[in-house]
């Protein structure tokens, strides 16, 4: 999917993945860091998620390649009254600084099997020693469901393949899990699930 596709998504008033940020990284947010640090938040959408962390003191940069969801990332931003920094740019040409962030945030950003690892890779590198990745992503089995995400199975992910992409990290949590979403019209109804949280070496 190019960005037309996404900034077709995005264009309307209503925030389509709304505008409470993911059940997972709010979690995240609580209970695994206390010092607010520098977030990069990749595929970042309407913003959500960069408006939520920068609520809770974060310096937060964020991007994505479509120029709506920037837009509508930072009109949220101005109704929360928080700054971010929101680039448009695509995962492949982000300038992923080794050692800048001390938390990387990806949420349901899938990537095709040649991009994946590398962008994972990529996301390793920018972060700090001792930095964390928080990520929920759909599982293989969510090509089944109807609650959102990729029609591809090979573009979803499992347990053993983030593993396999983060082995040099340690891991903290890594689960297939369920649960309902409730995240604007087109996350709605059970979806199957992987959530994973590492810190780096």
């Amino acid at each position: 999917m190019d960005a037309s596709f996404w900034n077709e998504r995005y264009i309307s008033k209503e925030y389509v993945y709304g505008k409470k940020s993911n059940s997972f990284f709010r979690d995240f947010i609580y209970q695994k860091l206390n010092i607010p640090g520098k977030l990069l938040l990749p595929a970042e959408g309407e913003g959500r998620n960069a408006v939520f962390a920068a609520l809770h003191g974060y310096q937060v940069t964020a991007f994505d390649f479509s120029t709506e969801a920037k837009h509508k990332a930072q009109l949220l931003a101005s109704e929360q009254n928080v700054s971010i920094e929101y680039l448009t740019s695509d995962i492949s040409s982000f300038d992923f600084t080794p050692e800048t962030y001390d938390v990387v945030g990806l949420f349901f950003a899938h990537l095709p099997p040649s991009e994946r690892a590398t962008f994972h890779a990529s996301v390793i590198s920018s972060l700090l020693p001792g930095g964390l990745i928080c990520l929920e992503a759909f599982h293989t089995d969510q090509i089944a469901l109807y609650s959102g995400g990729p029609k591809k199975k090979d573009m979803l992910m499992d347990v053993e393949q983030l593993a396999n992409d983060f082995k040099s990290m340690n891991i903290l949590h890594l689960a297939k899990t369920e649960r309902v979403l409730d995240e604007g019209p087109f996350h709605q109804g059970k979806a199957a699930l992987v959530q994973f949280i590492a810190k780096k070496k």
